[in-house]
């Protein structure tokens, strides 16, 4: 029996998820273990992170609260952890809008909560990082291809995407990659208004090469590979059905 790539790069290795308690964090989750990894999942809810683990397995998955706009919280969760292979972080909750509603305080919640908490969890992470392991950052299609008026968060994906190659040059040999999907149809959208969620559905369709939404499961694929090809950092991939090529 042949074993796959990922199952080869992944066995025993101890996988750490902000935000795996559910939708792409958790999809990676089951994508990880069934290649034989361990997994530490972090996130704000005690519940929804028992709940995963159980999914999971106890056997392989372990769970922390953490707060990615906390560092108190940041450097706790670390502390707790002896070695890190890989890490993604997929938290963050912000607000979204123009330039000309939205409050300071909620213009600058995509870089508070999804900018600096990636950032910081990088630095609290990095003392655990063994000598090949991998970073993969969460971005969004936002950043190259802004969807409308939503500057700040814009601005956010795209310096994100420039914190993945200046943390590429900083850590080498360890490898820091991005991802940036584009719209899923996923746990983040199944809680906002039906109405608006399908007037930004009919609009992403439209709007890519592929008229289609993406899935968690197709994100989480592009993590694995960004997890398991030894020979790419810096780079930024794009799960966005066409999203940025229109």
């Amino acid at each position: 029996m042949t074993t796959s790539p990922d199952s080869e790069a992944l066995d025993g290795r101890t996988v750490v998820l902000i935000g795996g308690g559910s939708g792409i964090g958790l999809r990676v989750a089951h994508r990880v273990v069934a290649a034989g990894a361990r997994v530490v999942l972090g996130g704000r809810s005690p519940q929804r992170l028992a709940d995963a683990a159980r999914e999971l397995g106890e056997a392989v998955a372990t769970w922390r609260t953490v707060d990615v706009t906390d560092d108190a919280s940041l450097a706790s969760f670390f502390d707790g952890i002896d070695r890190v292979d890989h890490l993604f972080t997929s938290a963050g909750t912000y607000r979204v809008g123009p330039l000309r509603e939205l409050s300071a305080q909620d213009a600058a919640s995509p870089f508070t909560s999804k900018f600096w908490g990636q950032y910081h969890a990088v630095r609290h992470a990095a003392p655990k990082l063994s000598s090949d392991a991998s970073v993969v950052l969460m971005a969004g299609a936002a950043g190259a291809r802004p969807p409308g008026p939503a500057p700040a968060y814009a601005a956010c994906n795209a310096a994100l995407e420039g914190l993945g190659r200046g943390l590429a040059v900083e850590l080498a040999p360890v490898r820091v990659n991005v991802v940036s999907p584009g719209t899923i149809d996923g746990n983040l959208w199944a809680g906002r208004p039906a109405a608006d969620r399908e007037a930004a559905f009919a609009q992403y369709r439209r709007d890519t090469v592929l008229h289609r939404l993406g899935s968690e499961d197709e994100v989480a694929h592009a993590v694995l590979f960004l997890f398991t090809n030894g020979y790419t950092t810096g780079s930024t991939l794009y799960p966005d059905g066409g999203y940025t090529l229109r």
